[in-house]
């Protein structure tokens, strides 16, 4: 395939991928990003089989035939078994596909090649966090002591609002005009958060004790507060709630969920599996919390480690809803 073609070929896939991807602007941008950055393997002589099998790869990545990505993309790594770009299209492929430990294991090898790489930590921590781990246990297999990355690791916790951890990481780090940006985006966004929470908390304790009289409107008050919590991500608060909540109303699906996603967070997987299962037992003609439920139940078993398990839920979880 001569130069020329190959990047008409690089030029389609990016419109292609962009087109697919719609209007969600955040993904598109990413997704053009990696396209131009897996362009660079071709400006080395690479064979064109490895060429057609790469490019065979991106496409059906992009509609959804994982396993025939990871079988093109395997084919370019037996010819190239050193080619970090690969390494990282395999990782996304299988995180796609929610073949977690895989996709970790492919995210290492290239993170390792190329510490500094923003991408290539990201889908890392995709790939532990979808199996409820995080790179605070794996330092000693990354190249941890580089300065770049845990500047990037505490970028990528502040994208996903995981901001203690964000301001953790960054703590660690020399203080530079950059990273004192960051710092500052940080400090406000907790600021911003802890007054949420007192709102959150204040109102809807507000609005449970004014309805203290009426017992029916109790529960859906409850849920209320605990909606809220969750959206903010205040999973202590969450937790304290629900067991209170359940004290009052056993039989209410909703506490029981609250509870497992708060337990999970804290990485009591067993305990949050037993609390899970028993929602299961009092949900009745509920499709979008028994999807919630399914969902919280395969993160607790990925968390264990029981990947068989966790893709059974996973498969439970009805689009749509």
């Amino acid at each position: 395939m001569e130069i020329r073609n190959i990047f008409k070929v690089v030029s389609y896939l990016g419109c292609f991928f962009t087109l697919l991807l719609g209007n969600n602007t955040a993904i598109a941008q990413e997704d053009k990003i990696d396209i131009e950055e897996s362009a660079a393997v071709f400006l080395e002589a690479y064979s064109d089989d490895f060429q057609e099998e790469f490019f065979e790869g991106l496409k059906q990545k992009g509609i959804e035939n994982y396993d025939k990505a990871i079988n093109h993309f395997l084919k370019c790594k037996s010819k190239e078994p050193n080619n970090t770009v690969v390494s990282h299209e395999l990782a996304k492929v299988y995180l796609l596909d929610k073949q977690y430990i895989n996709a970790k294991n492919y995210a290492l090898e290239a993170l390792n090649n190329e510490p500094e790489n923003m991408w290539y930590l990201n889908t890392l921590v995709k790939a532990l966090q979808l199996q409820g781990n995080s790179l605070n246990n794996i330092t000693k297999e990354v190249p941890y002591s580089n300065l770049k990355l845990r500047e990037n690791l505490s970028y990528i916790y502040y994208k996903q609002t995981n901001y203690k951890e964000a301001l953790t990481v960054l703590e660690e780090l020399k203080r530079t005009d950059k990273t004192q940006v960051l710092y500052s985006k940080i400090k406000d966004a907790l600021k911003k958060q802890e007054s949420e929470i007192t709102t959150v908390s204040y109102s809807t304790s507000n609005t449970i004790t004014k309805t203290s009289n009426n017992r029916d409107n109790a529960p859906q008050s409850y849920k209320t507060r605990l909606q809220g919590l969750i959206r903010i991500e205040a999973y202590a608060l969450v937790k304290q709630i629900s067991k209170e909540a359940l004290e009052q109303y056993p039989l209410q699906p909703y506490f029981y969920y609250a509870q497992g996603l708060a337990l999970n967070q804290n990485k009591k997987y067993r305990e949050a599996l037993t609390t899970l299962e028993a929602s299961l037992d009092y949900l009745i003609e509920d499709i979008s919390l028994a999807n919630k439920i399914y969902k919280e139940m395969a993160n607790a078993y990925t968390g264990l480690h029981q990947t068989s398990r966790a893709n059974m839920y996973l498969r439970k979880i009805k689009p749509g809803f």
